[in-house]
């Protein structure tokens, strides 16, 4: 019987370092030993940047049309880019932003079908696909609404920390308008379901971060702790969450504080990300909870300053690969148990 997971791997820019990480982490064989890999792109650029990485001599891999099809011992790759398509690493393109979005597109079509059990995203470059149409923010906002989720959750991981954050990719001086009771408890309450489902925490403990400086310092600097923050940490504990806060931000970050709680969740996009890719850049995962799919990401970029030079670190794609995978298989427990309730006194 097969147990591994069938996991979608987009291309993601294919002027990037995507290939590179994909084909580098697709190379460790333990990747192979847990799922089954269908990559979304282009068998000849997926050829190209192979032959530029030296120390891989030996990366078979099997052209389907469907995951379907996918071969579970094998990287397997759906052909959904141009043969006619030329990569050009480093450069920003009209290409790279259409190849990118058709990967995408065809990656989520075979994840609603049934096809993959999670699906891991290439970085692509905003700003491109903007051009061509993508109405989104990025990858967490389209597949919100591809799938229809009334919420979703940024949630950052690793193995030393997970952040989540209220407020997604919006400017700086619009964070405090999108903040309100309601929004903050929806997020805590994605987040604290995510732990218990996802990642198999019985019990969460979750941070909660001030907005403004020393956390508002009772009034003096900002209110928004006190009249939107605290109300909602106030109301989750009322439930019998394990909600504390607001905490300092500027404090928060040290070893003996982040033991102590099995989350933090941030206010804003920066508040949260700076000190996760500070800590966890190597290893640090973008997971999006709330979906009833599951999607991850490496927390990088495209990084067309390293990209065709056989110098990218593939760590983070491994991570999100593993992470994908880990995911499923407790998603997997989780609601077994929930449906059996039983097992769960045995």
């Amino acid at each position: 019987m097969n147990n591994k997971t069938v996991v979608g791997i987009t291309q993601g820019d294919a002027n990037g370092i995507s290939y590179e990480v994909i084909i580098k982490a697709l190379s460790d064989q333990r990747i192979l030993d847990i799922c089954t890999p269908v990559i979304y792109g282009s068998s000849r650029i997926l050829g190209y940047y192979k032959k530029q990485i030296t120390e891989i001599e030996n990366f078979p891999a099997n052209l389907i049309n469907s995951a379907k099809e996918a071969h579970s011992r094998r990287v397997n790759i759906v052909n959904c880019i141009s043969d006619s398509v030329v990569p050009e690493p480093g450069r920003q393109s009209e290409e790279g932003g259409k190849g990118a979005l058709k990967a995408l597109d065809e990656a989520v079509k075979e994840l609603k079908a049934g096809f993959l059990e999670a699906l891991v995203t290439g970085p692509f470059n905003k700003s491109e696909v903007a051009k061509q149409g993508f109405t989104f923010k990025g990858h967490t906002e389209y597949l919100t609404e591809k799938f229809n989720a009334e919420s979703s959750l940024m949630f950052m991981v690793s193995q030393v920390l997970k952040i989540g954050v209220v407020t997604n990719h919006i400017p700086l001086s619009k964070v405090s308008e999108q903040l309100s009771v309601k929004t903050i408890k929806e997020k805590i309450l994605l987040m604290e379901y995510s732990l218990r489902r996802d990642f198999g925490v019985q019990k969460p403990k979750i941070a909660v971060l001030g907005l403004n400086p020393h956390a508002g310092d009772q009034g003096l600097i900002g209110d928004e702790e006190e009249k939107i923050i605290s109300p909602a940490i106030k109301e989750l504990r009322d439930k019998g969450l394990l909600v504390f806060g607001p905490f300092s931000p500027d404090g928060y970050f040290v070893a003996g504080n982040m033991l102590k709680y099995d989350a933090v969740m941030a206010m804003y996009h920066d508040q949260g990300l700076i000190p996760f890719k500070a800590l966890s850049f190597d290893d640090g995962v973008n997971y999006t909870a709330g979906l009833p799919v599951i999607r991850t990401s490496p927390d990088h970029g495209t990084a067309y300053d390293l990209a065709g030079r056989n110098v990218a670190n593939p760590s983070s794609m491994i991570s999100a690969i593993f992470t994908a995978c880990d995911i499923s298989r407790n998603r997997r427990e989780f609601d077994q148990l929930s449906a059996n309730p039983l097992q769960t006194a045995l």
